[in-house]
């Protein structure tokens, strides 16, 4: 695995220091691909976010966003550990799992449907900031 300096970025790059935090998020993210997950385009501006969570309520489940981050997290509750298994290879670990998102990019729902966690994404840029057609008279 490399390592990247990049405060040099930061000296010479003005207004950039979010695309630099990004950079340097991914990176420290590292290989956590727990749990699973799929990001689907539904229509032009919807899009869906799909993790596997089989073994977790919707109360072990929470999902936050804040700065255009989108947090889920799953703990199981504490009467799950208590469980004596002869044999486990069922991965059951708590998780945090984060997830960029884009400007004007809204969480408009999620469901849990057999052990899948769906979560509905809608991009919603505001009127001011569409195109607009200027009359010629």
């Amino acid at each position: 695995m490399r390592n990247f300096d990049f405060s040099p970025l930061y000296r010479s790059a003005i207004g950039f220091d979010r695309l630099v935090n990004l950079l340097e998020a991914s990176q420290n993210q590292g290989s956590n691909n727990y749990p699973p997950y799929n990001v689907e385009l539904v229509s032009e501006n919807k899009y869906r976010v799909s993790i596997a969570v089989a073994g977790f309520a919707e109360n072990e489940l929470e999902i936050t966003s804040n700065d255009n981050i989108m947090t889920v997290k799953g703990v199981h509750a504490s009467e799950h550990n208590k469980i004596n298994y002869l044999y486990q290879s069922i991965d059951e670990r708590n998780f945090e799992r984060k997830f960029q998102l884009a400007e004007f990019i809204q969480i408009k729902g999620a469901h849990l449907i057999n052990g899948l966690l769906f979560i509905d994404l809608e991009r919603i840029v505001p009127d001011t900031l569409k195109p607009r057609r200027i009359e010629i008279k």
